[in-house]
């Protein structure tokens, strides 16, 4: 009966150890669960985070592209309403006379200061003028072609009259150049 009682005590102790050995498993891998959880709830941050830095980060770049295009072109619309006044005042130096020069020498003096004037602000606020001459190959991107006609000597897509100058502001176009084409056929 000893041996039975031995046996029976043995029996206890070990069942009482795997017993307690598998409350210390459920501890560990109730431990890992969580572990595995806040790791991923660390991940997740960490991505939401990088997504916020990357979101922040083109934010401020979309926002330095529109201040700069605010800053070079938010006076186009003023800018295009001051063309026909550098239209009109070049036209108005073109027709002056010699006679006329020596009655009004001052007042011409003092409009072609204007003139010179007015192209001096358009170029410090990046305004260009494009002022294509006879002879000039058309380009579609910088000429409007006001008429086409077939002048000897010439080739089709020569510039043959400039009715009126261009402009760019910066790398846009104000305003095309109005020119006439030639449309002489290749001989």
């Amino acid at each position: 009966m000893a041996d039975q009682e031995n046996n029976d005590f043995l029996d206890n102790l070990a069942n009482a150890e795997a017993e307690e050995f598998a409350d210390e498993m459920m501890e560990i891998d109730d431990e890992a669960l969580e572990l595995d959880a806040v790791r991923a709830e660390r991940d997740e941050l960490r991505d939401r985070f990088m997504r916020a830095l990357a979101d922040a980060e083109n934010a401020r770049k979309r926002s330095d592209k529109d201040r700069r295009e605010a800053e070079n072109y938010g006076g186009s619309k003023f800018a295009r309403d001051m063309l026909p006044v550098y239209d009109n005042m070049k036209r108005a130096l073109e027709t002056i006379t010699d006679e006329q020069r020596a009655v009004a020498g001052p007042l011409l003096e003092g409009i072609e200061l204007t003139m010179r004037e007015l192209v001096s602000v358009f170029s410090k606020h990046g305004i260009v003028v494009i002022a294509p001459v006879v002879g000039d190959a058309f380009d579609p991107q910088m000429h409007q072609a006001m008429f086409e006609a077939p002048v000897p000597g010439t080739k089709a897509g020569d510039i043959i009259q400039v009715a009126a100058e261009g402009f760019m502001l910066h790398d846009r176009l104000l305003r095309p150049a109005q020119v006439g084409v030639s449309s002489m056929p290749k001989s």
